[in-house]
């Protein structure tokens, strides 16, 4: 019988690297993705001289083609059954969509679309025969929302929540759970990736720690929740967005992203 693990994409840092700790305190073996190579032997170095745990590194880039199941079989020669699966990698820009580069949207939307869903079709199909699994995809409070200058961003992650959700129904019978992680604005290199240190939504909404955020969506994820939005003035802000006209959503999302003055 293989053993069990949980895999973690976007593990070396942020959201992702708390969640890594938690699992591992948690006892769970892990296998840890990410493209920094030297960042995942140290944590993997660390983690099974304190938790005694094994740990597996694979080093990928998410935004390449046909990745997905690169990684699918390299867990199957090391002979790892994955029980929990954790799609946190992404990424985002910042900007007018005109003034943004095509590559870089292509590539968001393969880590954070292609390489998510096809990871999700790969192990819950494991799981659905082995009777049991969990999947976590991290999406986000932009899940709601139309986002002007974040465009693409926002798009991608109204995609992860409506295909989470859809996915935990049908794999309800097969005891297959799976949970969408919505944090709002967090403090890690997010906004340094996505050039958006000057927004006013650093300004206006502050962050949470990745720590709490990932606290949170571990135990949502553990209580089989389907939708987990992090934050109570999250919350209600996303709940007041029911009532609001669509017109109104849009003007204040470019207000509150436009760059300080």
């Amino acid at each position: 019988m293989k053993e069990g693990y949980t895999l973690i994409t976007g593990a070396s840092k942020g959201i992702g690297l708390e969640l890594t700790k938690i699992f591992a305190k948690n006892h769970h073996n892990l296998i840890l993705v990410a493209r920094s190579k030297d960042v995942l032997i140290k944590l993997k170095d660390n983690l099974t001289k304190e938790y005694n745990i094994k740990i597996e590194v694979i080093v990928a880039d998410l935004t390449i083609h046909n990745v997905a199941t690169e990684i699918y079989q390299k867990t199957k020669e090391l002979g790892c059954r994955v029980d929990y699966l954790i799609n946190n990698a992404g990424f985002g820009d910042y900007g007018e969509f005109l003034d943004s580069s095509m590559i870089k949207n292509h590539n968001m939307v393969h880590i954070n679309i292609i390489s998510l869903i096809d990871l999700c079709y790969l192990y819950a199909k494991d799981m659905k025969a082995y009777g049991f699994g969990k999947i976590m995809n991290v999406a986000s409070i932009a899940s709601f929302i139309p986002g002007p200058l974040m465009a693409t961003y926002y798009a991608t992650k109204s995609f992860v929540l409506s295909f989470s959700e859809a996915l935990s129904k049908e794999l309800k019978t097969a005891k297959v759970t799976v949970t969408a992680l919505c944090p709002g604005t967090t403090k890690t290199n997010f906004f340094d990736v996505a050039s958006a240190n000057d927004s006013n939504l650093l300004k206006n909404l502050k962050p949470a720690s990745p720590q709490k955020v990932a606290k949170y969506g571990y135990k949502k994820m553990m209580q089989n929740k389907v939708v987990a939005i992090y934050g109570f003035n999250n919350r209600l802000m996303i709940f007041a967005t029911r009532f609001a006209p669509r017109r109104l959503i849009r003007y204040i999302a470019y207000k509150i992203q436009s760059k300080r003055k």
